[in-house]
């Protein structure tokens, strides 16, 4: 689900590791559609064992980071950490595994696998921490935020749930906001510096990574308040119309946008470059 991809280190053995760490990975997960927080309260210490109080979802949860932080801040809240990338499985449970929670499990799985996975009004809120933004009109499909996604996610959103948006790229972040408009959504909360707003906030890998290369937090939560009768696609799909004027001038190109905004960037040049023999207008 992420752009980017980690080297495996020397003599890791993926394998191994998903078996390693087998107990917090959830490999038939519908067989819990509509019962996770039931289901999943037999991992509580307590007894009597109570059910959970919610069920959050970190999609496309990377390595883990950020689920680590936020399950271990709400124990009474149960944690399904869902990712495609083998490689994100395996450091996820790992991780979740090494800090000894009770309220965290992984599913493989993707944005599509959703509604398959959570029953009608289940989950809490689904968080999307930097998700690749695929800048191209082919590629728009893969968003996790598009049209179709998100008519998918408020099916198994409980009254008031909420998706949440961070990311660094404001085209995707501006993308997002026409998609859950066509979608039936109220945005309840923005920020173009959520680090700055909310800086105690668990953070995922990706975070920290472009924070550090001098990114600013955008964040967007919305929650489904009607179902459109005939949802149509009327937005632009292609985030290249979603840029700045200026490009990105202040240097900060947002994640897998580079190439994008180096081709529009040399377009432009070529535009305004006269050919030998003209002069410049």
């Amino acid at each position: 689900m992420h752009g980017m991809h980690a080297r495996l280190p020397k003599n890791f053995v993926l394998e191994e590791r998903l078996e390693k760490y087998a107990d917090v990975i959830e490999l038939e997960p519908r067989h819990y559609v509509g019962r996770w927080a039931q289901a999943c309260s037999q991992l509580l210490p307590e007894s009597p064992k109570a059910d959970f109080t919610e069920v959050r979802l970190d999609l496309g949860c990377g390595k883990g980071a950020f689920v680590v932080q936020a399950a271990t801040n709400e124990p009474s809240v149960l944690y399904v950490a869902m990712d495609a990338e083998p490689l994100c499985i395996a450091y996820a449970a790992q991780h979740i595994t090494e800090a000894g929670l009770r309220n965290a499990v992984v599913v493989p799985g993707k944005g599509s696998d959703v509604s398959h996975v959570f029953g009608v009004g289940e989950v809490s809120c689904i968080h999307l921490n930097f998700p690749t933004p695929y800048p191209r009109k082919k590629d728009a499909h893969k968003r996790l935020v598009i049209l179709d996604r998100l008519l998918e996610y408020a099916q198994v959103l409980a009254p008031g749930g909420t998706v949440r948006l961070r990311t660094d790229s404001q085209p995707l972040r501006d993308f997002a906001l026409t998609q859950f408009d066509l979608a039936g959504y109220d945005i309840v909360r923005s920020s173009d510096d959520e680090r700055r707003l909310r800086p105690h906030e668990p953070t995922s890998e990706y975070e920290e990574r472009l924070v550090a290369q001098g990114a600013k937090v955008l964040c967007v939560w919305a929650t489904p308040v009607r179902v459109p009768e005939h949802p149509v696609q009327t937005a632009s799909l292609s985030l290249v119309d979603y840029f700045p004027d200026d490009l990105f001038a202040d240097g900060y190109v947002p994640h897998g946008m580079g190439g994008a905004v180096t081709n529009l960037r040399n377009r432009n040049r070529r535009r305004t470059t006269p050919t030998k023999g003209q002069s410049p207008s």
